[in-house]
């Protein structure tokens, strides 16, 4: 299968790249600079040079291909605006080019904002609908587009996709914490994150691909919920400093703009994910890559 990746050569685009590869699909990545298209050029990717500003690209690689699947997103936390119209607008441009042709297109989305008490599901929808709302309302707008004939699935990573190489969310923290010489936790340390290793959910995401019916939710967990505390633990392990709450009244302070995020209570299941497409998490724990030097430089 032609399959054409938005965030072809980003942390989890990457993996996703690379188990495209294996499972003998023919892949194109959109890239934004040289070094990244010299990166997927290298690994056989059909390189398409542009971004997320770039809806006239998008749409002719999407046209060109027989699957999407849309991982790239600006993540710029300081000015969610920015990040949500364009997310909002690929997705648009995406679906309006797949329209009445039954192909496959899925679109990273998350879990945050969905919790209700419990561990989200599968099942549970998203309440997002709308441009001025978290992602642009992406997730909804792309599974409207089954009504179009678009095959379009929901991959919802957990809040941490980790591993060696990581610089998302707990790269984020352990720099922190290096910082203020301090790892440190907001409140009690009782609120948890989902979690899954990137190589699980890379391999979740081609499954779906290959297995998932349209307008399904699929769910990137391999652990429900990792209590912030712990985290905090395995960071003070990592780089050899102190563990302390910080009063919730000091997050924001702290933390500055993961603090919002560090404090949520961010938990999932993924039982009818895996049940579906036959996928079972392989990989190491949160805690297992901490202790093991993937954000630090140490052992494998």
């Amino acid at each position: 299968m032609r399959v054409f990746v938005t965030g072809a050569s980003g942390w989890i685009g990457s993996a996703v790249v690379d188990e495209l590869l294996a499972a003998g699909h023919e892949v194109s990545g959109l890239a934004r600079s040289a070094a990244s298209a010299a990166k997927l050029e290298a690994k056989g990717v059909q390189v398409r040079r542009g971004d997320l500003d770039d809806p006239a690209g998008i749409r002719a690689g999407a046209e060109a291909a027989e699957a999407v699947i849309h991982l790239a997103n600006k993540h710029d936390f300081a000015n969610q605006a920015v990040s949500n119209a364009a997310e909002r607008g690929a997705v648009q441009t995406i679906g309006d080019a797949l329209a009445g042709s039954g192909r496959p297109f899925l679109l990273a989305s998350g879990i945050g904002g969905l919790t209700q008490g419990r561990p989200v599901t599968e099942a549970d929808p998203s309440p997002f609908h709308g441009p001025e709302s978290p992602r642009g309302g992406s997730e909804n707008l792309a599974l409207e587009f089954v009504d179009r004939d678009v095959h379009s699935v929901s991959l919802r990573f957990s809040p941490t996709v980790h591993g060696t190489g990581d610089h998302g969310f707990i790269a984020v923290l352990s720099a922190i914490a290096r910082e203020k010489g301090v790892a440190g936790y907001p409140g009690d340390g009782t609120n948890r994150w989902a979690a899954v290793h990137v190589t699980d959910a890379a391999r979740m995401v081609v499954r779906g691909l290959e297995k998932a019916p349209a307008g399904s939710r699929l769910h990137a967990v391999a652990e429900e919920g990792v209590p912030t505390k712990d985290i905090a633990a395995a960071i003070g392990r990592a780089f050899d400093l102190p563990v302390a709450s910080i009063d919730p009244a000091d997050v924001p302070e702290h933390f500055g703009w993961i603090g919002g995020f560090f404090a949520l209570d961010l938990v999932a299941t993924s039982g009818a994910t895996q049940e579906l497409l036959g996928w079972t998490p392989t990989g190491k724990t949160l805690i297992e890559d901490l202790d093991t030097g993937a954000y630090s430089g140490g052992r494998e």
